[in-house]
Protein backbone atom coordinates (compact mmCIF):
# COMPACT_ATOMS: atom_id res chain seq x y z
CA UNK A 1 0.00 0.00 0.00
CA UNK A 2 0.98 3.17 -0.76
CA UNK A 3 1.95 6.15 2.10
CA UNK A 4 -1.39 7.52 2.79
CA UNK A 5 -0.72 10.62 5.10
CA UNK A 6 -3.49 11.78 7.20
CA UNK A 7 -3.34 15.14 9.03
CA UNK A 8 -5.42 17.03 11.34
CA UNK A 9 -5.03 19.84 13.23
CA UNK A 10 -4.21 18.70 16.91
CA UNK A 11 -6.94 21.26 18.27
CA UNK A 12 -9.70 19.03 16.42
CA UNK A 13 -7.60 15.86 17.24
CA UNK A 14 -8.33 16.20 21.07
CA UNK A 15 -11.88 17.21 20.14
CA UNK A 16 -14.20 15.40 22.66
CA UNK A 17 -15.98 13.29 20.49
CA UNK A 18 -17.84 9.80 19.42
CA UNK A 19 -17.33 8.25 16.42
CA UNK A 20 -17.94 4.63 15.35
CA UNK A 21 -14.99 2.62 13.97
CA UNK A 22 -16.85 3.49 10.27
CA UNK A 23 -17.28 6.85 10.87
CA UNK A 24 -13.37 7.24 11.30
CA UNK A 25 -12.40 5.37 8.46
CA UNK A 26 -14.30 7.92 6.18
CA UNK A 27 -12.73 10.61 8.42
CA UNK A 28 -9.59 9.24 7.72
CA UNK A 29 -9.82 8.63 3.92
CA UNK A 30 -11.70 11.93 2.95
CA UNK A 31 -8.45 13.45 5.18
CA UNK A 32 -5.97 11.38 2.80
CA UNK A 33 -7.97 11.90 -0.46
CA UNK A 34 -8.15 16.21 0.15
CA UNK A 35 -4.71 15.79 0.15
CA UNK A 36 -3.96 13.62 -2.61
CA UNK A 37 -5.97 15.85 -5.00
CA UNK A 38 -3.86 19.06 -4.31
CA UNK A 39 -6.91 21.19 -3.65
CA UNK A 40 -7.47 19.83 0.06
CA UNK A 41 -11.24 20.77 1.45
CA UNK A 42 -13.85 23.43 0.87
CA UNK A 43 -16.95 23.95 2.53
CA UNK A 44 -17.92 24.54 -1.32
CA UNK A 45 -16.86 21.51 -3.25
CA UNK A 46 -17.60 18.20 -2.38
CA UNK A 47 -15.64 15.37 -1.61
CA UNK A 48 -16.01 12.17 -3.74
CA UNK A 49 -15.16 8.80 -1.55
CA UNK A 50 -15.49 5.23 -3.76
CA UNK A 51 -16.35 2.25 -1.97
CA UNK A 52 -13.55 0.84 -3.96
CA UNK A 53 -10.93 2.64 -2.52
CA UNK A 54 -12.61 1.81 0.81
CA UNK A 55 -12.49 -1.51 0.16
CA UNK A 56 -9.04 -1.80 -0.46
CA UNK A 57 -7.56 0.22 2.26
CA UNK A 58 -9.80 -1.20 5.01
CA UNK A 59 -10.14 -5.00 3.82
CA UNK A 60 -13.47 -5.54 2.87
CA UNK A 61 -15.39 -6.08 -0.17
CA UNK A 62 -16.84 -3.21 -2.72
CA UNK A 63 -20.44 -3.94 -1.66
CA UNK A 64 -19.53 -4.22 2.09
CA UNK A 65 -17.74 -0.90 1.50
CA UNK A 66 -20.38 0.44 0.22
CA UNK A 67 -23.08 -0.11 3.02
CA UNK A 68 -20.94 0.25 5.79
CA UNK A 69 -20.20 3.76 3.77
CA UNK A 70 -23.52 4.93 3.31
CA UNK A 71 -24.15 3.86 7.03
CA UNK A 72 -21.51 6.06 8.62
CA UNK A 73 -22.38 9.23 6.56
CA UNK A 74 -25.87 8.79 7.66
CA UNK A 75 -24.97 8.66 11.50
CA UNK A 76 -22.42 11.33 10.46
CA UNK A 77 -24.42 14.01 9.61
CA UNK A 78 -25.93 13.66 12.88
CA UNK A 79 -22.65 13.61 14.74
CA UNK A 80 -21.22 16.98 16.66
CA UNK A 81 -17.92 17.19 18.22
CA UNK A 82 -16.82 19.96 20.74
CA UNK A 83 -13.92 21.92 21.55
CA UNK A 84 -12.10 25.13 23.76
CA UNK A 85 -11.87 27.82 20.71
CA UNK A 86 -8.79 30.67 21.12
CA UNK A 87 -11.01 32.50 24.15
CA UNK A 88 -11.54 29.54 26.06
CA UNK A 89 -15.35 28.90 24.87
CA UNK A 90 -16.93 26.06 24.34
CA UNK A 91 -17.72 25.58 20.58
CA UNK A 92 -19.84 22.87 19.41
CA UNK A 93 -19.88 21.58 15.57
CA UNK A 94 -20.91 19.05 13.25
CA UNK A 95 -18.77 17.30 10.95
CA UNK A 96 -20.51 17.33 7.54
CA UNK A 97 -22.79 19.72 6.40
CA UNK A 98 -24.27 17.85 3.33
CA UNK A 99 -24.08 14.19 1.63
CA UNK A 100 -24.73 13.01 -1.68
CA UNK A 101 -25.36 9.46 -2.73
CA UNK A 102 -24.52 7.96 -6.19
CA UNK A 103 -25.84 4.32 -5.75
CA UNK A 104 -25.22 3.62 -9.60
CA UNK A 105 -21.62 4.24 -9.32
CA UNK A 106 -20.88 3.10 -5.50
CA UNK A 107 -19.79 6.63 -4.27
CA UNK A 108 -21.04 9.12 -2.10
CA UNK A 109 -20.18 12.90 -2.21
CA UNK A 110 -19.73 14.91 0.71
CA UNK A 111 -19.03 18.31 2.22
CA UNK A 112 -17.61 18.76 5.69
CA UNK A 113 -18.47 21.44 7.87
CA UNK A 114 -15.86 25.29 8.26
CA UNK A 115 -14.68 24.15 11.22
CA UNK A 116 -13.78 20.53 10.28
CA UNK A 117 -12.18 22.20 6.87
CA UNK A 118 -9.94 24.53 8.57
CA UNK A 119 -8.52 22.15 11.07
CA UNK A 120 -7.46 19.78 8.11
CA UNK A 121 -4.84 21.04 6.24
CA UNK A 122 -2.02 20.41 3.68
CA UNK A 123 0.01 23.18 4.60
CA UNK A 124 3.57 22.70 4.42
CA UNK A 125 5.74 24.52 7.16
CA UNK A 126 2.94 23.95 10.01
CA UNK A 127 3.77 19.96 10.88
CA UNK A 128 4.49 21.00 14.01
CA UNK A 129 0.66 22.21 14.73
CA UNK A 130 -0.39 19.38 13.23
CA UNK A 131 -0.69 15.37 13.68
CA UNK A 132 0.83 13.33 11.03
CA UNK A 133 0.72 9.45 10.16
CA UNK A 134 0.06 6.62 7.43
CA UNK A 135 -3.72 5.26 6.86
CA UNK A 136 -2.16 2.05 6.99
CA UNK A 137 -1.13 2.12 10.27
CA UNK A 138 -4.72 2.69 11.59
CA UNK A 139 -6.51 0.46 8.70
CA UNK A 140 -6.76 -2.74 10.43
CA UNK A 141 -7.28 -1.84 14.40
CA UNK A 142 -10.76 -3.13 14.98
CA UNK A 143 -11.53 -1.11 17.93
CA UNK A 144 -12.70 2.95 17.79
CA UNK A 145 -10.69 3.04 20.51
CA UNK A 146 -7.61 1.68 19.22
CA UNK A 147 -8.04 4.12 16.48
CA UNK A 148 -8.57 7.33 19.04
CA UNK A 149 -5.76 6.49 21.23
CA UNK A 150 -3.50 5.91 18.60
CA UNK A 151 -4.14 9.34 17.36
CA UNK A 152 -4.09 10.83 20.97
CA UNK A 153 -0.46 9.56 21.24
CA UNK A 154 1.30 9.52 17.94
CA UNK A 155 1.02 13.35 17.94
CA UNK A 156 3.53 13.12 20.87
CA UNK A 157 6.25 10.65 18.69
CA UNK A 158 8.73 12.80 18.72
CA UNK A 159 9.00 13.16 22.41
CA UNK A 160 8.96 9.91 23.59
CA UNK A 161 6.19 10.18 25.88
CA UNK A 162 2.91 11.94 26.54
CA UNK A 163 2.24 14.53 29.62
CA UNK A 164 -0.37 13.81 32.27
CA UNK A 165 -3.42 13.23 30.70
CA UNK A 166 -6.21 13.84 33.14
CA UNK A 167 -8.70 10.44 33.77
CA UNK A 168 -12.05 12.29 32.64
CA UNK A 169 -9.86 13.94 29.60
CA UNK A 170 -8.71 10.74 28.60
CA UNK A 171 -12.21 9.11 28.27
CA UNK A 172 -14.03 12.04 26.81
CA UNK A 173 -11.00 12.17 24.04
CA UNK A 174 -11.21 8.48 23.20
CA UNK A 175 -14.77 8.83 22.77
CA UNK A 176 -16.26 6.80 26.47
CA UNK A 177 -19.52 8.13 27.38
CA UNK A 178 -20.25 9.57 30.81
CA UNK A 179 -22.38 6.14 31.85
CA UNK A 180 -19.58 3.51 30.38
CA UNK A 181 -17.26 2.30 32.47
CA UNK A 182 -17.00 4.14 35.62
CA UNK A 183 -15.45 1.70 37.76
CA UNK A 184 -11.66 2.39 36.95
CA UNK A 185 -10.94 -1.92 36.37
CA UNK A 186 -13.83 -1.97 33.74
CA UNK A 187 -12.23 1.09 31.74
CA UNK A 188 -8.82 -0.63 31.96
CA UNK A 189 -9.69 -3.70 31.43
CA UNK A 190 -12.41 -3.83 28.37
CA UNK A 191 -10.86 -0.17 26.89
CA UNK A 192 -7.74 0.68 27.82
CA UNK A 193 -6.03 -2.69 27.72
CA UNK A 194 -7.18 -3.89 25.16
CA UNK A 195 -6.41 -0.85 22.36
CA UNK A 196 -2.97 -0.74 24.35
CA UNK A 197 -2.71 -4.52 23.39
CA UNK A 198 -3.76 -3.75 19.51
CA UNK A 199 -1.46 -0.87 19.12
CA UNK A 200 1.25 -2.79 19.85
CA UNK A 201 0.28 -5.48 17.25
CA UNK A 202 -0.43 -3.70 14.67
CA UNK A 203 0.84 -0.26 14.51
CA UNK A 204 4.43 0.93 14.66
CA UNK A 205 4.21 2.47 18.53
CA UNK A 206 5.06 0.84 21.64
CA UNK A 207 3.14 1.56 24.11
CA UNK A 208 3.16 1.76 27.90
CA UNK A 209 1.01 3.47 30.32
CA UNK A 210 1.27 4.52 34.24
CA UNK A 211 -1.54 5.21 36.36
CA UNK A 212 -0.83 8.16 38.60
CA UNK A 213 -3.23 7.85 41.51
CA UNK A 214 -2.16 10.48 43.33
CA UNK A 215 0.99 12.79 43.57
CA UNK A 216 3.40 14.23 41.64
CA UNK A 217 2.69 13.91 37.32
CA UNK A 218 4.98 10.91 36.33
CA UNK A 219 6.04 10.75 32.69
CA UNK A 220 7.36 6.88 31.77
CA UNK A 221 7.19 5.83 35.14
CA UNK A 222 9.56 8.35 36.37
CA UNK A 223 7.97 11.72 38.95
CA UNK A 224 8.72 14.30 37.22
CA UNK A 225 10.67 17.61 39.45
CA UNK A 226 8.78 21.13 39.57
CA UNK A 227 11.67 22.22 36.91
CA UNK A 228 10.37 19.43 34.56
CA UNK A 229 6.89 19.97 35.57
CA UNK A 230 6.73 24.08 34.74
CA UNK A 231 8.73 23.37 31.63
CA UNK A 232 6.16 20.74 30.25
CA UNK A 233 3.63 23.32 31.32
CA UNK A 234 5.26 26.02 29.19
CA UNK A 235 5.91 24.00 26.18
CA UNK A 236 2.15 23.39 25.99
CA UNK A 237 1.31 27.04 26.65
CA UNK A 238 3.66 27.94 23.69
CA UNK A 239 2.02 25.51 21.38
CA UNK A 240 -1.49 26.46 21.98
CA UNK A 241 -0.78 30.24 21.69
CA UNK A 242 0.77 29.47 18.15
CA UNK A 243 -2.20 27.76 17.79
CA UNK A 244 -4.06 30.63 19.03
CA UNK A 245 -2.30 32.68 16.35
CA UNK A 246 -3.06 30.68 13.26
CA UNK A 247 -6.42 30.33 13.96
CA UNK A 248 -7.28 33.88 14.15
CA UNK A 249 -5.18 34.50 11.09
CA UNK A 250 -7.04 31.70 8.88
CA UNK A 251 -10.37 33.66 10.08
CA UNK A 252 -9.82 36.96 9.29
CA UNK A 253 -11.39 38.14 6.62
CA UNK A 254 -10.83 41.72 4.90
CA UNK A 255 -12.69 43.46 1.85
CA UNK A 256 -13.07 46.34 0.32
CA UNK A 257 -16.54 47.16 -0.80
CA UNK A 258 -19.21 49.50 -1.90
CA UNK A 259 -22.26 50.16 0.44
CA UNK A 260 -25.61 50.30 -1.89
CA UNK A 261 -27.94 49.65 0.59
CA UNK A 262 -29.21 49.45 3.79
CA UNK A 263 -32.74 48.26 5.89
CA UNK A 264 -34.11 47.36 9.16
CA UNK A 265 -35.98 44.74 10.34
CA UNK A 266 -38.66 45.98 13.02
CA UNK A 267 -38.63 43.86 15.51
CA UNK A 268 -41.61 41.92 16.31
CA UNK A 269 -44.42 42.63 19.51
CA UNK A 270 -43.72 41.15 22.61
CA UNK A 271 -46.85 38.88 22.95
CA UNK A 272 -47.56 38.74 26.56
CA UNK A 273 -48.76 35.09 27.46
CA UNK A 274 -51.89 35.39 29.78
CA UNK A 275 -53.34 37.88 27.38
CA UNK A 276 -52.36 36.91 24.24
CA UNK A 277 -51.81 40.60 23.83
CA UNK A 278 -48.92 42.53 22.91
CA UNK A 279 -47.01 43.57 25.90
CA UNK A 280 -47.84 47.18 27.08
CA UNK A 281 -45.21 48.73 30.03
CA UNK A 282 -45.39 52.51 31.44
CA UNK A 283 -48.00 52.98 28.24
CA UNK A 284 -45.06 52.12 25.65
CA UNK A 285 -46.01 48.72 23.94
CA UNK A 286 -43.23 46.57 23.65
CA UNK A 287 -40.89 45.20 20.89
CA UNK A 288 -38.00 42.86 20.11
CA UNK A 289 -34.90 44.57 19.26
CA UNK A 290 -34.94 45.82 15.49
CA UNK A 291 -32.05 44.17 13.38
CA UNK A 292 -29.90 46.38 10.80
CA UNK A 293 -28.55 44.83 8.16
CA UNK A 294 -26.07 46.31 4.94
CA UNK A 295 -25.67 45.42 1.53
CA UNK A 296 -22.02 45.60 0.51
CA UNK A 297 -21.20 45.09 -3.48
CA UNK A 298 -17.28 44.46 -4.35
CA UNK A 299 -14.99 42.89 -7.13
CA UNK A 300 -16.91 39.88 -7.65
CA UNK A 301 -19.91 39.91 -5.93
CA UNK A 302 -22.51 41.41 -3.51
CA UNK A 303 -24.02 40.45 -0.04
CA UNK A 304 -25.73 41.45 2.87
CA UNK A 305 -24.57 41.13 6.36
CA UNK A 306 -26.15 42.06 9.59
CA UNK A 307 -24.69 44.71 11.56
CA UNK A 308 -24.92 44.26 15.84
CA UNK A 309 -24.18 47.93 16.66
CA UNK A 310 -27.02 50.74 15.48
CA UNK A 311 -24.34 53.34 16.04
CA UNK A 312 -21.98 51.87 13.24
CA UNK A 313 -25.27 51.33 10.99
CA UNK A 314 -26.13 55.25 11.26
CA UNK A 315 -22.36 55.89 10.12
CA UNK A 316 -23.42 54.07 6.60
CA UNK A 317 -22.99 56.04 3.60
CA UNK A 318 -25.19 55.35 0.36
CA UNK A 319 -22.46 54.62 -2.66
CA UNK A 320 -19.37 54.86 0.02
CA UNK A 321 -16.61 52.87 -0.23
CA UNK A 322 -15.22 51.17 2.84
CA UNK A 323 -12.46 49.09 4.28
CA UNK A 324 -14.37 46.34 6.29
CA UNK A 325 -12.53 43.87 8.64
CA UNK A 326 -13.87 40.79 10.48
CA UNK A 327 -13.94 37.37 10.37
CA UNK A 328 -15.66 34.28 8.98
CA UNK A 329 -18.57 32.39 11.60
CA UNK A 330 -22.25 31.09 11.59
CA UNK A 331 -24.71 33.50 11.30
CA UNK A 332 -28.46 32.17 11.10
CA UNK A 333 -30.44 32.59 7.98
CA UNK A 334 -34.43 31.34 7.79
CA UNK A 335 -33.05 29.59 10.47
CA UNK A 336 -30.10 27.82 9.05
CA UNK A 337 -26.63 28.37 10.70
CA UNK A 338 -24.60 29.19 7.68
CA UNK A 339 -21.36 30.23 7.28
CA UNK A 340 -20.19 33.92 6.31
CA UNK A 341 -18.00 37.14 6.97
CA UNK A 342 -19.02 38.79 9.79
CA UNK A 343 -18.00 42.20 9.70
CA UNK A 344 -16.80 44.33 13.00
CA UNK A 345 -15.05 46.94 11.50
CA UNK A 346 -15.71 49.35 8.71
CA UNK A 347 -13.08 52.17 7.77
CA UNK A 348 -14.72 54.54 5.20
CA UNK A 349 -12.01 55.04 2.01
Amino acid sequence: MSKELVVKTNRLNQAFQTLSLSEFHIVQLAIVDARHTGTGLSTDTPLRIDALRYAEIFGTTRQNAYQRMKEAEDSLFNRRFSFFDEDGKLVKSRWIQQVKYLDDEGAIEMAFTYHVVKAISRIDGFEEFFTSYLLNQTSQLKSVYSVRLYELIVQWKSAGKTPMIALETLRGQIGILPEEYNRMCDFKRRVLDLAVKEINEKTDLSVAYTQNKKGNPMANGKELSVEEQVAQQIALINKELELKQEQREANKVELGAKVVDTRVNQGAPVIDKTSAQQKVVNGVPQCYPDKYFVTLSYDGGSLETEIKSKDIFDTFESNKRYFCEGYLGFQKIFGVDTLMPIFTKFTKI
